[in-house]
């Protein structure tokens, strides 16, 4: 793609920096590279961006962000529309492979084109996105390692409880109780309108209007994307439900619901993106022909304060402990029941320590394995978050058709509702699945998706389906 143009030549440099112009609520962003070493891009960086466009865990927090010894620290405002491919997240937010002018055999500089503000896009990213308008307003941004790490917890666990709830709704809906679209029968599993839900969602909110959330808060960007929509989406739920159809004879269901799923998660991701962008076009063309932008009201909202930061943690205690205590009270009253209900008030309180896990998971993200970082370019926090996720779901369950009764049927299927549909998710792996696809390797993503779910598949099927043949299970 030739981005070079007679009126504005690209322009090499090993550092730069991206404004957003005074209409565009993004925030400053600037790549910056090691001035010891000439600037070379090779395969390496780009297999650490794209395995880390879902997720980085608490590598995304300020103290661990700037305690990082890293010769290489990206950090961007915004991508071209028409010009980066892919987004990504933490240090690493651009597709670079979009930027490089190729010189074989390696990578040369950087190239970049400032885009017009119709243009700009904000990155895909769970991780908060840094305002660097300038050091006063970073240090005054930063707050103790400790209070940063009890706000990511606090915000994960509100919006992974609401995850929970909208996933049970979406499944009440579209089941057999309601429109009767989803089932256990067939492809078309139960959980298949959450996944794709949250799917499209992330094209809003962790892809086009990600800076601008960023720019009120980056905690409630982490909890919109890294805790509800990580929550929403559950790959357990959808590797089980497959398990169940091979169990029951039903092999080629089971492989085109996998594919089906990922099919329709990937295009649902793909549509939020491109649904977003044309939202965010009118919204530029309606500020242009008012005269108005969003800055200073953004500004306003901002939380950049301890003040703000204390006032906004003692919210969301209190939502807590309200969640909490009303799914308490209603649990002590249908648990005898053994109703659905009372799977649900369990998987509330459940759900949070799922998220918390994932998220801790997610800094293996973009680091390779061993010392010499191979394999970078699989996210192993999130591979490792979906198969764990798959295997405990498949052992929970092979427990419960052992047992079978209804105290043990309402603890297994509350655990599996909330604390493994936390520990998993779609929506993360499906932007990262995005990234690859859309990056010079499309081949990765395909490998990616065919790891995790043969992985999480034959290991399920060890676990649940040979016990559940050989003992006769009804």
């Amino acid at each position: 793609m030739d981005i070079g143009t007679a009126d504005s030549e690209p322009r090499r440099s090993g550092s730069f920096s991206c404004t957003s112009s005074a209409n565009s609520s993004l925030r400053r962003r600037s790549i910056s590279l090691s001035a010891a070493a000439p600037v070379h891009i090779d395969d390496d960086i780009e297999s650490e961006i794209v395995s880390e466009a879902g997720d980085i865990g608490d590598r995304a927090l300020h103290s661990n962000r700037h305690s990082e010894s890293s010769s290489h620290r990206f950090s961007v405002d915004h991508a071209l529309e028409n010009g980066v491919s892919a987004p990504t997240s933490g240090d690493n937010l651009l597709h670079l492979n979009r930027y490089w002018s190729r010189d074989p055999p390696t990578m040369t500089a950087i190239s970049v084109v400032t885009p017009l503000p119709e243009e700009i896009i904000s990155p895909l990213s769970t991780d908060a996105i840094v305002c660097s308008k300038d050091k006063k307003q970073d240090d005054k941004e930063r707050l103790p390692k400790l209070l940063e790490y009890a706000l990511c917890l606090i915000h994960l666990a509100v919006f992974g409880i609401l995850g929970v709830l909208t996933r049970y709704v979406l499944k009440k809906l579209f089941g057999p109780g309601v429109a009767g679209l989803t089932n256990d029968e067939n492809i078309l599993y139960l959980d298949l309108p959450s996944n794709m839900v949250g799917s499209f969602l992330m094209g809003w909110w962790g892809i086009v209007f990600k800076a601008d959330i960023s720019s009120v808060s980056d905690y409630l960007a982490i909890g919109l994307t890294t805790g509800y929509l990580g929550s929403l989406t559950t790959f357990s739920g959808w590797n089980q439900k497959m398990l169940d159809l091979i169990v029951d004879g039903h092999w080629v269901l089971a492989v085109l619901g996998f594919l089906v799923g990922l099919f329709l998660a990937a295009y649902a991701i793909i549509f939020g993106i491109e649904t977003a962008k044309g939202f965010r076009w009118l919204l530029t063309r309606r500020n242009a022909c008012t005269g108005s932008g969003t800055p200073s009201s953004s500004c306003n909202w901002r939380v950049d304060s301890f003040k703000r930061h204390l006032a906004v943690m003692v919210v969301l205690i209190l939502m807590l402990g309200l969640l909490w205590g009303a799914c308490g009270a209603l649990l002590r009253e249908e648990f005898s029941s053994g109703s659905s209900g009372a799977q649900l008030w369990l998987a509330c309180f459940v759900g949070p320590p799922g998220v918390w896990i994932r998220w801790f998971l997610a800094r293996l993200n973009g680091r390779g394995l061993g010392r010499a970082g191979l394999f970078k370019w699989v996210p192993f926090g999130t591979l490792a978050a979906n198969v764990s996720a798959a295997c405990i779901m498949a052992a929970l369950s092979t427990v419960k058709k052992a047992v079978n009764s209804q105290t043990c049927d309402t603890v297994v299927l509350g655990i599996q509702l909330g604390f493994l549909g936390c520990l998993s998710t779609v929506s993360t792996f499906i932007a990262e699945f995005n990234a690859m696809r859309e990056s010079e390797r499309p081949w990765r993503a395909y490998a990616y998706a065919l790891i995790t779910i043969c992985i999480s598949f034959g290991l399920g099927i060890l676990i649940y389906s040979v016990p559940v043949w050989t003992k006769g299970y009804g």
